[in-house]
């Protein structure tokens, strides 16, 4: 049994994306071609914002929202603890420090309440700038954006959303108006790699904004800072284009995906009246949707319960064992253990069971049922 099935994917989709490919290698465009366009034409249409550019990577994506938003050395970027390393990262390499959040029990996304006082605290020690927040749509699960978008408002940050695991995934206001992960905060990021809701073949990323202003200069600094052509660079960018022939892959990807998330949403239901007797199972607010892109238990016998899956040949993983502020890396920040109680239990008992569109309702049933064998 695979933890993510992309072969079977392949198969169902193989004729057009065997088509898109062909079409590619027939017109010889292959950086920048037209498919690029097309695909970022739809993924606008899909988040339901004015702009998507695509870029190379996820971590290429965060990177240049911050280029766009102008962090700096000396800033302070708030962002959750329990998260994978690119988020952080990012921050980091912008010079700028990030302050970790703890996390939310229920949700293991950014916990509003911990994240509030981490920028009061911030403030009254006055040694950096607040400048931003980074939240996650951890394992697809869009963060509590009417929340964050208060907070961000009172305290005069930016806000990031990075959506790499919650493309697909939604949240529907009490006046019943629906946004989709992608259209939160100032900008956001997204991941195209293959392991993601929505992935490419390779490496892929976009970046979505409302903004006229940031759009330009997210076009000019994937293309080393270009101007008005290639050889009139007028800033300082980088070299982060999606390849033609993976936007043509994801162009028949994101038709079927609207599909896929239903299926996704089977799977994760059917574990959910399985397994919510046994485990701590992921919860997901009223109003929202995730995109799955983890199914994720919680259990303090993390260890002699994987066992027990892998002995029934049924794969498990962990994301993530590490919190941020236990990286060696980010030593230099001075956290100490306890800092992040929430995070930090969440990383010592989390463990991931395959999750993927083509999983069919008996797999997940079956999967389901080594719990209670």
């Amino acid at each position: 049994m695979q933890f993510i099935d992309l072969a079977a994917q392949y198969q169902h989709l193989k004729a057009r994306i065997d088509k898109r490919i062909q079409n590619v290698l027939n017109h010889g465009q292959y950086i920048m071609g037209p498919e690029v366009q097309e695909l970022e034409d739809k993924l606008a249409g899909y988040v339901g914002v004015k702009h998507a550019i695509t870029c190379a990577n996820g971590t290429d994506a965060l990177t240049l929202a911050m280029m766009v938003l102008d962090i700096k050395e000396g800033d302070a970027v708030f962002c959750p603890t329990f998260t994978f390393f690119a988020t952080a990262e990012t921050i980091a390499f912008q010079k700028a420090t990030p302050v970790f959040v703890d996390s939310d029990e229920a949700t293991f996304n950014i916990c509003p309440i911990d994240l509030e006082k981490r920028i009061r605290q911030t403030i009254a020690e006055g040694k950096l700038n607040p400048t931003a927040i980074v939240a996650v749509d951890l394992f697809g699960l869009p963060a509590h954006y009417s929340e964050l978008e208060r907070i961000a408002e009172k305290y005069n940050l930016k806000l990031i959303e990075d959506a790499a695991q919650g493309f697909g995934g939604s949240i529907t206001n009490q006046q019943g108006s629906k946004r989709f992960a992608g259209s939160f905060g100032d900008i956001a990021t997204t991941s195209f790699f293959p392991a993601k809701p929505l992935g490419c073949y390779g490496d892929g990323g976009a970046v979505f904004t409302n903004n006229d202003e940031y759009a330009e200069l997210l076009k000019s600094l994937r293309a080393h800072g270009k101007g008005s052509d290639k050889y009139d660079n007028v800033r300082i960018g980088m070299n982060s284009r999606l390849d033609t022939i993976q936007a043509a892959i994801l162009l028949e990807k994101l038709a079927e995906f609207p599909q896929e998330l239903i299926n996704r949403n089977k799977a994760a239901k059917n574990y959910e009246n399985t397994l919510s007797s046994q485990y701590k199972t992921p919860q997901v607010p009223e109003g929202y949707i995730s995109s799955w892109a983890q199914y994720t238990l919680v259990s303090d016998k993390r260890d002699a319960e994987m066992k027990k899956y892998k002995e029934q040949g049924i794969p498990t993983m962990i994301y993530y064992a590490t919190c941020m502020h236990q990286q060696s890396v980010f030593e230099i920040l001075n956290y100490t253990e306890g800092s992040f109680p929430v995070a930090e239990k969440l990383a010592r008992s989390v463990f991931s069971l395959p999750m993927h569109p083509y999983l069919e309702q008996t797999k997940s049933r079956n999967i389901s049922q080594v719990a209670v064998s």
